[in-house]
């Protein structure tokens, strides 16, 4: 009896096997790029394929990925062209029936391509990002919809941004778009779930749409060898000039106006007057003198169409702080071309002391994931998000309040000077303080592995995939 009780067992979960297993369709505008959608695609990937799925990207990227449309394509002209029509100015048609008219014939001609690489391999799910809730490429969203209604297929609608969180998407030019988004953006269908990356986004979606969406956080894998240094990137400090006592802040983002930045340099510019509080031996046994230099590092990829750059070269020469821009040598990944070395985000962790992290406003927030896997203490500014859905599983970091203020006559951002100060004498104390610098670290990386994790990710798509079957 036990003998066939347990073949029934391993019969059923067998079937249950061959039910889950899908082929699936991750899609895009754009994959393999730095991005936080292209990134958050790679993660999925991974996760998915380890449970078992094939999966394939499909995206406006040529040579990158399994399925290639090019009308997805995020940096056409095309794509530029109805975005600008659809919330600037109605400037390159006739009217906003002829808009609507190319617009259709473009959705049509990206039904039927997506219609056969759908069927050709033999796609079971697919799961568009930003696709049907960002609100850009408007003949995308309705091929997209209508691909799925017709071939019933599954269908998870990841939804990092959403078209009422951009300034730039808030003026329809013509009613017909104004449809669009009421209609795609994302669409009511059965077959379609909707995950959002926080609970402010959950929220909204349900207030303005009616729709029940769950709550997928952007994730690391903190399963992965810890980033240290090594025969590549041992003579990074020198690279950059810096040596080896030298006290390294950390600003790992993209350089524009909304990671504020500002706020960063001021608090290093704070700790910098401090410098004699820092003498002696530091937090991981180096010896700090009044011959160490305090810098600021800066490889993020400059992103801004304002003056945004030169008021932080300004804010620096006022506050005293030294900021090495470095981009140049920074890579996706690294590699050593010629003799020339260009190093990943990742290298520039391991010669930092500290990270700061102020942004005002982020969709989740993936340098500060990256700071808890590189186990160093940051100085936070708690955005929307932040407080929400992370300072909740009890993180510690040095933080900057959570209220900001315009400041006066640049349209940047200001913080009170008691936070600045608060926020450097912080600093100061964890970076003489070997046992508790290393408890916060360890703290946040045990928090950052058992609830943001691939292991996360894996145990969300697992209950959304076996949702479609109940």
């Amino acid at each position: 009896m036990r003998q066939k009780k347990d073949l029934r067992l391993k019969i059923n979960n067998a079937i249950k096997r061959r039910v889950v297993l899908m082929n699936i369709g991750l899609a895009h505008y754009r994959v393999g790029e730095t991005d936080g959608v292209s990134l958050e695609m790679e993660k999925w990937r991974k996760v998915l394929e380890k449970m078992g799925h094939k999966v394939f990207f499909i995206s406006g990227t040529p040579d990158y990925g399994e399925i290639y449309i090019p009308e997805m394509s995020f940096h056409s002209e095309r794509f530029k062209k109805i975005e600008r029509n659809a919330y600037k100015e109605l400037s390159d048609y006739a009217n906003a029936e002829e808009f609507k008219e190319d617009i259709l014939r473009e959705a049509g001609v990206i039904e039927e391509k997506l219609t056969r690489v759908i069927k050709e391999n033999n796609i079971e799910l697919l799961v568009p990002n930003n696709i049907l809730s960002l609100g850009v490429a408007l003949p995308v969203a309705i091929a997209f919809t209508r691909v799925i209604k017709k071939l019933k297929l599954k269908a998870i609608a990841h939804n990092h941004d959403f078209y009422w969180e951009r300034e730039v998407l808030s003026k329809p030019t013509c009613d017909f778009v104004k449809e669009c988004l009421e209609e795609y953006y994302p669409p009511k269908d059965v077959n379609i779930k909707q995950v959002v990356i926080n609970e402010i986004a959950k929220k909204e979606l349900f207030k303005r749409k009616g729709l029940d969406s769950t709550v997928v956080p952007n994730v690391f894998d903190f399963d992965q060898p810890l980033w240290k240094s090594d025969e590549f990137n041992q003579d990074l400090r020198e690279k950059l000039g810096i040596s080896p006592n030298d006290i390294v802040f950390l600003q790992a983002t993209r350089v524009t106006d909304r990671k504020a930045i500002e706020l960063a340099i001021e608090v290093v510019g704070e700790v910098s007057r401090r410098r004699q509080e820092l003498y002696g031996t530091l937090y991981d046994g180096r010896e700090f003198t009044p011959n160490d230099r305090i810098v600021m590092l800066m490889p993020g990829l400059i992103e801004t169409a304002t003056n945004y750059v030169e008021f932080l070269k300004k804010v620096a020469v006022d506050e005293n702080v030294e900021i090495i821009w470095c981009n140049q040598i920074m890579g996706a990944e690294r590699h050593d071309s010629a003799g020339e070395k260009m190093y990943s985000l990742w290298d520039m962790y391991v010669v930092a002391d500290m990270i700061t992290y102020p942004s005002i406003l982020e969709g989740w927030g993936n340098q500060f994931l990256e700071g808890l896997f590189a186990k160093k203490n940051m100085i936070v500014f708690e955005y929307p998000v932040y407080l929400t859905d992370i300072k909740p599983l009890g993180f510690e970091v040095i933080s900057l309040g959570a209220q900001y203020a315009e400041r006066k006559g640049t349209g940047y951002v200001e913080i009170p000077r008691e936070k600045i100060i608060e926020a450097a004498n912080e600093a100061i104390k964890l970076l003489k303080d070997e046992k508790e610098y290393i408890r916060r670290v360890e703290k946040n990386f045990a928090i950052g592995q058992q609830h943001l994790s691939y292991r996360t990710l894996g145990n969300k798509l697992k209950e959304i995939i076996s949702s479609f079957n109940s």
